[in-house]
């Protein structure tokens, strides 16, 4: 029987993306273990599949990576993750063109360009695209938002991990709490929506009840949907992402409030100066680097070992409490 990448994954004790790595010469595995790795498959008598040999000689070694927007509704922030970790898991050997579907024509995409395509969706309207990526038989991953495509899918439960914010504001005592949505268009939007709403319910909260007011993800929409929501004098604010919740603390300061003795306040995503900045905000984890990592993968197993897996892959959110929640719940 042939030896396989997993039987040299096995006997090296490693993962199998690892030796794939490896093998490929694909990634930062240091040399030593590289080295290692090489030898172990040639001491068990590795034979690399020829037809994925061959495939390799019409490469182009460029993937593409296309975002639903480049100019409206990503974050730069989500945008430096999801390229940070592509090109983690790709090293040097692919480049990574960036692309928004929002400026792409139909038609136009040229299967020789592209040896596969990761496609960041945020909206049902990115459908008529992969279609075409699909008919054009570009090998192609989803991530970000789950979808029901003959590709592999890599996305977390949005509507879960909002949840779970709203029911810690709500455990520590929270009922006067507002809410700063996204664009209404996009699939996050709507998950999370569905999610502090089943919180509520659950809770014993009427979701009509709760003012709510939607924004673009983006810092000014966060400051300018807190100012109008510090009207209803909330004691919690709910953001549905951590840019719009630093536009949120922004107008709280402004109003002569504090975070969080006056307005407690979560938000999600949790990038980078979340967890450093002064404010400290609790927020949900949903790292984008490790979906984009896994996603990209999930991609690289398909264009050099010739392995399909079309199988959705849920990564967990955390809830990750710092400082900006407080406790008003009556002590006895």
């Amino acid at each position: 029987m042939a030896v396989t990448i997993k039987d040299i994954a096995k006997r090296a004790g490693v993962s199998y993306s690892t030796v794939s790595r490896a093998l490929n010469g694909i990634g930062t595995e240091n040399t030593e273990k590289r080295r290692h790795i090489v030898e172990l498959a040639e001491e068990m008598g590795y034979v690399r599949n020829q037809a994925a040999v061959n495939l390799k000689l019409s490469r182009s070694y460029v993937i593409g990576l296309y975002f639903s927007t480049i100019s409206k509704m990503t974050s730069p922030f989500v945008l430096h993750d999801v390229l940070t970790g592509v090109y983690s898991i790709v090293g040097s050997k692919y480049n990574v063109v960036v692309k928004g579907i929002d400026m792409y024509e139909p038609g136009t995409l040229n299967p020789s360009f592209y040896d596969g395509i990761i496609v960041l969706s945020q909206r049902n309207s990115d459908s008529s695209f992969m279609d075409e990526v699909l008919e054009k038989k570009i090998p192609m991953v989803v991530i970000c938002r789950t979808v029901y495509v003959d590709a592999p899918n890599v996305t977390t439960d949005e509507a879960n991990a909002m949840e779970r914010a709203m029911d810690y504001l709500i455990d520590n005592g929270h009922r006067k709490i507002c809410v700063i949505e996204g664009g209404p268009q996009l699939d996050s939007t709507r998950l999370r929506h569905r999610g502090w709403q089943t919180s509520a319910r659950k809770h014993g909260l009427d979701p009509d009840l709760i003012p709510m007011i939607s924004g673009n993800y983006r810092y000014a929409s966060g400051y300018q949907g807190a100012k109008v929501l510090l009207e209803h004098k909330p004691t919690a604010i709910l953001c549905f992402n951590d840019e719009m919740a630093f536009g949120a603390r922004e107008a709280i300061a402004e109003a002569g409030l504090k975070v969080p003795d006056d307005v407690s306040l979560i938000g999600f995503d949790n990038w980078d100066l979340s967890g450093y900045n002064s404010m400290r905000l609790t927020t949900v984890e949903r790292s984008m680097s490790e979906i984009a990592k896994e996603g990209t993968r999930v991609l690289l197993r398909r264009l050099e070992d010739g392995i399909e897996d079309k199988s959705r892959i849920f990564l967990e959110n955390k809830l990750i409490i710092r400082d900006t929640v407080k406790d008003i719940r009556e002590k006895h």
